[in-house]
């Protein structure tokens, strides 16, 4: 069985930094992705940023480049997501996903096969 958790979520102030961890297991193919994806109430389920499992593929959606920075300790089956400057604007709870690569990489949210439960950012002052 699969499993993601995600951990580190919490209450920040504007231009605050959180870091956020998602260990996943249970997976058993070769090559996958691993992304951050986050949804605000009311609002779509949205990417974040993404990292390959096997190489330094990596993406990061418009919103948070130059801002966030994801990371993975395969060792022991964790992606990290560092997230600086923080704005009201990344109130959401953030989701962590596994998707096996079929062609390549990608970071879509179609494109996730499990999904973990979620960790709440809130960014307040």
């Amino acid at each position: 069985e699969v499993q993601l958790v995600e951990s580190g979520g919490g209450s920040v102030q504007p231009g605050g930094s959180l870091r956020l961890s998602c260990l996943y297991s249970g997976f058993t193919g070769a090559e996958y992705v691993i992304g951050w994806f986050r949804q605000a109430p009311g609002k779509e389920r949205e990417g974040v940023s993404c990292i390959a499992s096997t190489d330094d593929s990596k993406k990061y959606y418009d919103s948070v480049k130059g801002r966030f920075t994801i990371s993975r300790d395969n060792s022991k089956n964790t992606v990290y997501l560092d997230m600086n400057y923080l704005k009201p604007e990344d109130t959401a709870v953030y989701y962590c996903g596994l998707g096996e690569v079929v062609t390549s990489f990608s970071c879509r949210r179609s494109g996730m096969d499990y999904w973990g439960k979620g960790t709440l950012v809130t960014v307040s002052s």
